[in-house]
């Protein structure tokens, strides 16, 4: 079989809700697509779809050369593969299950003392984006995400490749649900502020979404500051932000909002403070995160 055809079959491992999409998207993208479910009733739609259902995780392996895994976490992934011998000496595995950086390199070690390469993954996107507007990460060596390119970016128009370090898509995963969290937690303070006031969230929302807008412009030009470890006080010194957290905890303890989640920001910004950064921009607070001792580069 020739190297062309060989890179036109895939395989799926794992069926869930974002495993389905995955198969579906390769499908639609016109490679032959193979599967394989624990539960085998959750393939019968894609079989009808044209997908070839595997009876084991070793037929699923040996059906092409490269093999896509998405189920619940690494501790599965192991589950699965580790009973097999030499069965991915030749093939790329790309894992998009959650997990961690220190799991994908551990990951990543397993499948190269089998002969097979390693890229992990993150999939930036529910299930419905998959194939179409989805973000997907990808870390590993350069040469296996360029042999499968074409097959990876069939499943999102945001698939990105960052680099060797098969660690960097967990990184970037979570760093990105940091960012979520810490958004809608915020969301979340203001709408109880607003609500012991009989303010409904649908009325808040509009407002909240115009403040997110003006935090978003400002994350390139942080970004900026912190790479080059100086933080000029472009539009309000962190002294007056820590002034203006003084009266969101007066607000939410007076309105018997819980106020843990704004104490936390102030005792942070305290520290900046005695760090000496009270007359610095705001990203200054990015050495409140670091690792102590972390070196910036000049």
């Amino acid at each position: 079989m020739s190297t062309m055809k060989r890179n036109r079959d895939v395989t799926v491992i794992g069926l869930g809700l974002m495993g389905q999409a995955l198969a579906g998207a390769f499908l639609r993208g016109g490679y032959s697509t193979t599967v394989w479910n624990r539960t085998a009733a959750k393939a019968e739609h894609l079989a009808a779809q044209g997908a070839k259902v595997a009876d084991s995780v070793r037929d699923a392996v040996l059906a092409g050369p490269l093999v896509v895994v998405c189920v619940s976490d690494y501790e599965a992934v192991h589950t699965l593969l580790d009973p097999l011998g030499e069965e991915l000496d030749g093939r790329v595995l790309v894992n998009l299950t959650s997990g961690t950086s220190l799991g994908a390199r551990e990951t990543a070690e397993w499948v190269t003392r089998r002969g097979g390469a390693y890229l992990d993954g993150a999939i930036m996107a529910t299930p419905a984006a998959v194939g179409a507007e989805a973000v997907l990460l990808y870390s590993g060596p350069r040469s296996a995400f360029d042999l499968h390119e074409s097959a990876l970016r069939s499943l999102g128009a945001g698939t990105t490749y960052l680099g060797d370090d098969h660690g960097l898509s967990a990184l970037y995963d979570v760093a990105v649900l940091s960012l979520m969290w810490n958004i809608l937690n915020g969301f979340l303070q203001g709408a109880a502020l607003l609500g012991a006031a009989g303010v409904d969230a649908t009325a808040f929302a509009p407002i909240a979404s115009k403040g997110i807008e003006t935090v978003n412009g400002w994350v390139s030009a942080y970004a900026r500051q912190i790479d080059d470890g100086a933080y000029p006080a472009v539009d309000s010194t962190i002294d007056t932000h820590l002034a203006a957290m003084e009266h969101l905890i007066h607000e939410s303890e007076s309105l018997g909002v819980n106020a843990e989640l704004p104490r936390f920001i102030k005792a942070l910004t305290d520290r900046a403070v005695a760090d000496g950064h009270g007359g610095s921009g705001y990203a200054a607070m990015i050495e409140q995160f670091r690792p102590v001792g972390a070196v910036v580069k000049p």
